[in-house]
């Protein structure tokens, strides 16, 4: 009998299936449904830049149309195919994206009193409207207690759990108060397929929770209710209406119901696993294992990789968390990323390469590439900082903002292109230094998606400045794939290492440093770190005025 799984992505902009055989690693059927709803899915608000929400129709819409049309697309490759055959299902998210619900787990955007309130609707991950309730935290934690930050990389962000929920207290009120209980993305979908209706009785995955809401068992969970009353009563009181223990991706969250079966084609009962974040679930569709380092090159980045538990492993300062089984059992979760790096590309192609480019967005992407792929490290002269959407990681601060230095009156937008690859690149490079100073191990970078695979100029870039090999992995659904993974594993007749062995491949091609490019970069870093430290840190006590001058020698020279 063959066996496959389905996984479900649920992205910034869309939602995407991957139906797999578990046994081949043949990757049958994939689907994506655009967001209807807002500009590419995500709902805005012209007097704040820091709004990002969702609506949660349209991940109800577009869990029908990526299924069925991804079992549709396996009966025509494969005319035996079965849907019974399906182990499981996993889920991942973005995240932290909490959802406001009402006592009986539905979204308060999906009834008539609330359906035109954005507060009320889905506060996806990118939403900093939350950065004054992020520091109040940070501040009050540090004073109460100091080990709920040391094991979230020592600050905690607007992007998390906490932080968000506390914004819409403070300034939707009348969401909040009607909100029965807060779900995460990635634990509503799996309790709607499972029909799970009360909000405490959802499965809820360990990743989101240890990653953003500050749980771990060392001190019983959840924030305990004293800490929360410091920072607002109306949290503490929450917290009663929360959940009390999280569980690994997989385990099974329960079966699907006879109504969602008929609905989507599949049978009725099949294992639906807990969920987890989009970036946790892709480290393992990629293969992740201790010494590799698994980037999802995205509109943002996530950074993933993992480090046995039976080991003592130190608290990493600047990462988004160290968390036991948020990506493999038996192992810690490390996570931390870039809160932007496709994004500040697409931002300076939409509002400031010339037309001289190309007429299209990809033309101007395509021309500027072909533009300066044959330029030498450091001849362009330019220097950028990659905050457009503030910093992640190392220092967590979300009111840091872009910067590009050594610009003169011959500077070309493909230049500029480059010096904002290399920036993001550097800001890759600080993540990776942050964790092997600390005891990481990180011998590889196995990356995927979008960019890894149409841009074969960054990333030789990218390795040039890591300096270390950089695999590229085959699939290009490696969170779909890592979700179907789980969605197999919690039906309890395959184990995650199985799936791994069969669906995990790379493509051909690694990524080698060029020597004399990384000489050149290592010369540039430390120009990119004095910057980073100076704007970035308030400890920092030096001098920058060498750094244009500096720009300009190392241009000189490489331009011959």
């Amino acid at each position: 009998m063959s066996r496959y799984a389905i996984g479900l992505d649920y992205g910034t902009n869309s939602c995407r299936s991957l139906l797999v055989d578990l046994d081949s690693g043949d990757e049958l059927g994939s689907v994506v449904f655009p967001y209807p709803s807002g500009e590419l899915g995500i709902l805005t608000d012209p007097a704040d830049p820091n709004v990002a929400r969702q609506n949660p129709q349209d991940y109800l819409d577009g869990l029908v149309e990526i299924i069925t049309g991804a079992l549709a697309q396996a009966k025509e490759k494969r005319p035996e195919f079965n849907p019974a055959d399906v182990l499981g299902i996993g889920v991942d998210t973005t995240g932290s994206t909490p959802i406001p619900v009402n006592a009986d787990g539905t979204p308060l955007a999906l009834t008539p009193e609330f359906s035109d309130n954005l507060a009320a609707h889905v506060w996806l991950w990118k939403d900093h409207t939350g950065h004054a309730e992020a520091e109040k935290i940070t501040e009050i934690a540090a004073e109460m207690r100091p080990q709920f930050l040391a094991k979230c990389g020592g600050t905690y962000s607007s992007e998390w759990w906490w932080s968000k929920i506390w914004r819409c207290k403070n300034a939707a009120p009348e969401v909040f108060d009607a909100a029965h209980s807060w779900v995460e993305h990635c634990d509503w979908l799996p309790a709607v397929l499972t029909g799970t209706d009360k909000p405490n009785e959802m499965a809820c995955g360990i990743c989101s929770a240890g990653h953003k809401a500050m749980y771990c068992e060392e001190w019983g969970g959840l924030p305990d209710k004293e800490f929360l009353a410091a920072l607002d009563p109306a949290l503490a009181d929450l917290r009663d209406r929360l959940y009390d223990k999280a569980v690994p991706a997989d385990v099974k969250a329960g079966g699907l119901t006879q109504e969602w079966a008929e609905k989507l084609g599949l049978a009725e009962g099949t294992a639906v696993a807990v969920g987890a974040f989009d970036a946790h679930m892709g480290a393992v569709g990629s293969g992740v294992k201790e010494g590799t380092l698994t980037k999802i090159l995205g509109t943002s980045t996530c950074d993933i990789t993992v480090a046995p538990n039976t080991k003592d492993l130190a608290d990493v300062p600047g990462v988004c968390g160290i968390v036991d089984g948020s990506v493999l059992p038996g192992h810690f979760g490390i996570e931390a990323g870039q809160s932007a790096v496709g994004d500040i590309f697409l931002w300076f192609v939409h509002n400031l390469v010339p037309d001289s480019y190309g007429a299209s967005v990809d033309e101007k992407f395509i021309n500027m590439e072909k533009a300066m792929s044959g330029q030498k490290p450091g001849a362009t002269g330019l220097m950028a900082l990659d905050w457009n959407n503030g910093n992640r990681t190392i220092l967590t601060d979300v009111r840091l903002s872009g910067l590009l230095l050594g610009q003169t009156l011959h500077t070309k937008a493909h230049e500029i292109y480059r010096a904002l690859i290399e920036a993001t690149a550097f800001g890759a490079l600080t993540i990776i230094k942050r964790m092997e100073e600390y005891g990481v191990r990180v011998d590889e970078v196995v990356n995927t998606g979008g960019l890894a695979v149409k841009n074969a100029t960054l990333m030789q870039i990218y390795a040039d400045v890591i300096g270390k090999p950089l695999k590229v992995a085959a699939s290009d659904q490696t969170c779909a794939l890592g979700a179907a993974i789980f969605g197999a594993a919690s039906s309890g007749q395959i184990t995650i290492e199985e799936a791994q062995s069969d669906c995990c491949q790379m493509r051909d091609h690694v990524y080698e440093p060029i020597p004399e490019n990384q000489a050149v970069y290592e010369e540039l870093y430390a120009l990119y770190r004095t910057l980073h430290d100076a704007f970035g840190t308030s400890e920092w006590s030096g001098k920058i005025d060498h750094v244009m001058k500096d720009l300009i020698d190392i241009r000189q020279r490489q331009r011959g």
